[in-house]
């Protein structure tokens, strides 16, 4: 299956990083294409062959839906921005869906979904059950190995190396849990400790000074203790 050939457009480079990131993690999806200008972007319409644009509202010169209405023969559009009263006018012209920023990981998958079903509504189903899972790889002597996000558990910190704990294994890679966490959904992994981080789906019990997940009591650090039970609760 061709892969979906994504622009990114948005004058908020964090707002792209994280959508690269995002995709990324997706074997059917490739960015073929980033502007952090509209003006610019109408330009890269006319050179590159482009499935779906990820485009924000506000942006200098030519906000988005300006955009849209200059293209003639537009991709398919999903908006991005912060504020949450453009909805309506993203509806109007049609667009596939429309994300609130921040965005989290399980809402970017369904307006993929909401995407492929509007392209291809007869080979939705066969599709999901082809596509494969999000994953992560990591780099190990040279080799890059695929992990799947569900597949973790909780993340280790080793001085200059982290260990990956995961169902039915465990990977040692160099790096800290710091920039590794900045790889991870934000909406799937949350750090507990100087030297924790866990995946939420996991969760079996917790208290204020420590979490069980699979079995396991990890401590909660008291820096990180108020940030984790206003997300738990």
């Amino acid at each position: 299956m061709s892969k979906i050939k994504c622009l990114l457009i948005d004058d908020e480079p964090p707002a792209i990083e994280l959508l690269e990131k995002y995709i990324s993690m997706m074997d059917h999806l490739e960015v073929v294409g980033k502007s952090y200008s509209a003006v610019k972007a109408f330009d890269m319409l006319q050179d590159i062959e482009v499935d779906l644009l990820f485009l924000d509202i506000q942006m200098p010169v030519l906000n988005g839906l300006d955009f849209v209405k200059t293209l003639k023969n537009p991709p398919a559009i999903i908006i991005t921005t912060a504020y949450r009263e453009y909805a309506l006018d993203g509806y109007d012209l049609d667009i596939i869906d429309y994300l609130l920023k921040p965005i989290a990981f399980d809402r970017f998958l369904k307006a993929v979904d909401r995407y492929r079903e509007r392209v291809s509504p007869a080979v939705t189903e066969k599709s999901q059950i082809d596509q494969a899972p999000p994953h992560i790889f990591f780099n190990i002597n040279r080799t890059h190995h695929k992990v799947i996000l569900n597949d973790i558990i909780y993340i280790e910190s080793l001085k200059d190396y982290v260990r990956i704990h995961m169902k039915d294994d465990n990977l040692v890679v160099k790096g800290n849990i710091g920039s590794l966490m900045k790889q991870l959904p934000e909406n799937q992994f949350i750090r507990i400790h100087r030297s924790f981080a866990i995946a939420l789906s996991g969760i079996e019990s917790f208290n204020q000074s420590e979490i069980e997940i699979h079995g396991k009591k990890l401590p909660i650090g008291t820096s990180y203790r108020e940030a984790l039970m206003e997300r738990l609760n």
